[in-house]
């Protein structure tokens, strides 16, 4: 099986599990979802999705939350962890955003990426799932089982990113993404993977851990 194939494998067993995955995340608009992806870095959605509305029933637009002072949004947010640094950019791209753009959140992966706090990554996930926009956005479930299924090497999570858009029609990327997600999450975890009770690494080779 080349690599090409085992992608294509790999996608029609994805899309029977997840044939429209939603968007993890629990938002209400643009603005909402940017700040909720930004605070799930190195924390679970599940602990975003409890922590979120406490800070968006404050503040659910940039002109509200500019004017939360950043001492307030760290208390509502430590449990998501990294609190210090996170209140400081969901304040000071929520002013960036009323000065450069309007209050409106950029539709360009480098506008996005001139925000303090966004990364590739970040800018990925919301071109792709706010704006439909094709992107792939590499995180820490995918990265590994593109390396688990041989789609990539491993070596580097801008690797993986290009060799995955190489194997997935770009129609396909903003579904596989959130596909992968859930399946790392269900099936293919990191710790106490049982190959024999996955749905993929049951059926082709994969690379051992």
């Amino acid at each position: 099986m080349t690599r090409k194939e085992r992608a294509k494998f790999i996608g029609n067993i994805l899309d029977e599990l997840y044939p429209e995955p939603a968007i993890p995340l629990n938002f209400s608009n643009t603005f909402t979802f940017l700040i909720a992806v930004l605070l799930s870095a190195q924390c679970t959605d599940k602990k975003v999705n409890a922590i979120s509305p406490t800070l968006f029933a404050l503040a659910d637009t940039p002109q509200k939350m500019a004017q939360i002072p950043t001492e307030k949004i760290e208390e509502i947010i430590r449990p998501c962890g990294l609190a210090p640094a996170k209140s400081k950019h969901i304040k000071a791209l929520s002013q960036m955003l009323l000065e450069r753009f309007s209050g409106k959140v950029p539709r360009s992966f480098e506008d996005l990426e001139s925000l303090p706090g966004v990364g590739h990554k970040t800018a990925s996930v919301i071109m792709s799932q706010a704006f439909g926009v094709p992107a792939f956005p590499v995180d820490t479930h995918i990265h590994r089982l593109a390396n688990r299924w041989e789609l990539s090497d491993g070596s580097s999570v801008q690797k993986t990113e290009a060799d995955l858009k190489k194997l997935f029609p770009k129609d396909e990327w903003n579904r596989r993404h959130l596909q992968m997600i859930y399946f790392g999450r269900s099936y293919c975890p990191a710790r106490g993977h049982i190959p024999e009770k996955c749905p993929i690494c049951s059926r082709i080779e994969y690379r051992k851990d």
